[in-house]
């Protein structure tokens, strides 16, 4: 028997976690007020979001940065669907960081006047699926996958949180225009993640020395956040939300191409026919697989 439905609340067309979201948000989004200097970091899951919010939060906040204020990057740049802590965000000083898997047309309109700024960061989605696949099967909130092949199928009929990917990214990067949006590229971070510091920065219009730019690039590495609590949400997901095992972990990998281990011929061709057809027309660029030594 597939249960999904009982881990999936579907609003206006998209899938979103029922255990989690925060209804009255979503219904009085189009009411939400937006600030000008308000920033939102979108993705689709499993596509680098932790690691925005530890960026965003490390360049906005010297106190993030030094560790003189012990606040989880959840609460510093908090899930604006899924406001686990019950934070008033009409509470939280300027300038506010918001955090969002959500499809252009579910965010708050206040986005569209063009002051306030989206982050968009995409991955190409095979490493997405992987990810999601290992993910879904590790948090007790979500709907298990006997195999990889059983998760492929769902994927690609976008039952999952987020719904389709295809329609995630096409939405949001057809209706560019009416937001201020930067696209970023989960492998380009990956790649020269310094580079990518400096060109969210210039973006974000915050200006910081060698030494804080530094320290920004240091605490957001992959191997840093994995052991920081305050980045990683280890401590969230297995004391408040719940797993399945104790021996997995938020941050898995964070690789490029892992997807290449995972996938038979068979399934990687079945995918690459779907993506061809619906991103024909998209001209984003994709990395599929990068040697990281």
């Amino acid at each position: 028997m597939d249960d999904t439905d009982s881990y999936l609340l579907s609003f206006r067309g998209y899938n979103l976690e029922r255990n989690l979201v925060d209804i009255d948000q979503l219904e009085n989004a189009d009411d939400f007020e937006i600030r000008d200097d308000d920033v939102f970091i979108v993705t689709y899951p499993k596509s680098g979001t932790i690691w925005t919010q530890q960026i965003l939060s490390l360049i906005y906040f010297e106190e993030h940065r030094n560790k003189t204020e012990k606040v989880v990057t959840i609460d510093r740049a908090p899930f604006f669907e899924y406001n686990i802590h019950k934070l008033d965000f009409s509470k939280i000083s300027s300038p506010r960081i918001f955090t969002s898997h959500l499809p252009y047309y579910l965010v708050p309109k206040g986005l569209k006047n063009k002051k306030a700024k989206v982050i968009y960061i995409y991955r190409n989605p095979k490493d997405v699926l992987i990810s999601y696949f290992y993910f879904t099967n590790l948090m007790a909130n979500l709907q298990a996958t006997r195999n990889l092949d059983e998760f492929l199928d769902r994927f690609l009929d976008g039952k999952v949180i987020g719904s389709l990917w295809f329609d995630h990214i096409r939405g949001w990067y057809e209706h560019k225009h009416d937001f201020n949006i930067m696209f970023m590229k989960y492998e380009d971070m990956k790649k020269d993640l310094r580079s990518s510091v400096v060109k969210i920065c210039s973006f974000l219009e915050k200006e910081l020395n060698e030494e804080e730019l530094d320290s920004v690039v240091k605490q957001s590495t992959f191997r840093n956040m994995k052991s920081d609590p305050q980045a990683n949400y280890d401590q969230i997901i297995k004391g408040e939300i719940g797993t399945r095992t104790n021996d997995g972990f938020f941050m898995r990998k964070g690789t490029i191409g892992d997807w290449k281990y995972h996938f038979t011929v068979e399934q990687s061709e079945r995918f690459d026919r779907i993506f061809q057809r619906k991103m024909k027309d998209i001209p984003l660029k994709f990395i599929w697989d990068i040697n990281e030594e």
